[in-house]
């Protein structure tokens, strides 16, 4: 897929340009992508009313050990606009047991579960050894598969073994690399598979160039964004909690990388989230 012809130079890019005054709505709604609601200060209600407030229709939930995608099952049951994802993050994967993999594939099969992760290799911390990570994202592939949901990607310092593992057990029709953290090459790389990128709030950082980079080179039909709430909150609220309700700042700078109008941003977001897990703005 080629990269968008209209794209600017995302050199050209001030992140605080971007209207530091407010957070002002979207004008097409879209969906938070990664979100953990369990860990905000704030109701699950508040956090989904807020971010209707700005735009944002629909948030996913993300489990990263068993009682977290246990509550991310059970609150997106619970609430009509929350969907959820469940897994073993690959920090929690030192000696994960193929009994608490199965209770990952089960709650996997629940109709508003609809993705697997975050799943995936994260060597910048050494919580789990790369052979318990390895097998364990393996195991999550599969899950993937037999599911047929999205496969959630966390991808730390381990762009090599997580592409080769992915065409060693063959990738699910659905991968989403959560939080970004490629260049551009990478980005090509991952466009090329039809993997799907998504942005969070540290795309906005001014240190983040070449984030935005691959964010230039990545198609308008494999992009999503997220918050990754409590984390990676964007300009200019950084440095404090983040939540859905601030998406708006992340989703203008990445319209402003992209070359193209925000409703035109949203639009293809909330058909990118249609095509992968059955909802869109």
């Amino acid at each position: 897929m080629a990269t968008d012809p209209n794209a600017i130079d995302p050199n050209s890019i001030d992140p605080n340009s971007i209207d530091p005054k407010a957070t002002v709505p979207l004008p097409v709604p879209v969906f938070d992508s990664h979100c953990h609601l369990d860990m905000l200060e704030m109701t699950v209600a508040e956090a989904v009313t807020r971010a209707q407030a700005a735009g944002i229709a629909r948030i996913m939930t993300i489990g990263c050990d068993v009682p977290s995608s246990e509550w991310a099952a059970r609150t997106a049951a619970e609430h009509a606009d929350v969907y959820a994802g469940v897994a073993i993050h690959p920090n929690e994967a030192k000696n994960v047991s193929d009994e608490t993999l199965e209770v990952i594939a089960g709650l996997a099969r629940q109709p508003k579960v609809v993705a697997v992760g975050e799943t995936g290799l994260d060597y910048y911390r050494d919580h789990a050894g790369k052979d318990d990570q390895q097998r364990s994202f393996r195991a999550h592939v599969a899950i993937a598969k037999e599911t047929g949901k999205a496969l959630v990607i966390h991808d730390r310092d381990a762009h090599d073994d997580v592409l080769r593992l992915l065409d060693e057990e063959g990738a699910p029709d659905k991968v989403v690399f959560h939080c970004f953290s490629g260049d551009a090459a990478m980005a090509r790389i991952c466009s090329d598979k039809g993997y799907v990128m998504s942005f969070a709030g540290n795309v906005t950082f001014k240190n983040a160039q070449p984030l935005r980079d691959a964010l230039a080179a990545a198609p308008l039909d494999l992009i999503l964004v997220e918050t990754d709430a409590p984390f990676m909150t964007p300009v200019p609220h950084r440095g404090k909690p983040n939540s859905s309700d601030l998406i708006p700042h992340t989703v203008r700078l990445m319209a402003e990388v992209k070359g193209v109008e925000v409703d035109a941003l949203c639009t293809a977001i909330a058909a990118t989230g249609r095509r992968l897990f059955g909802f869109g703005g």
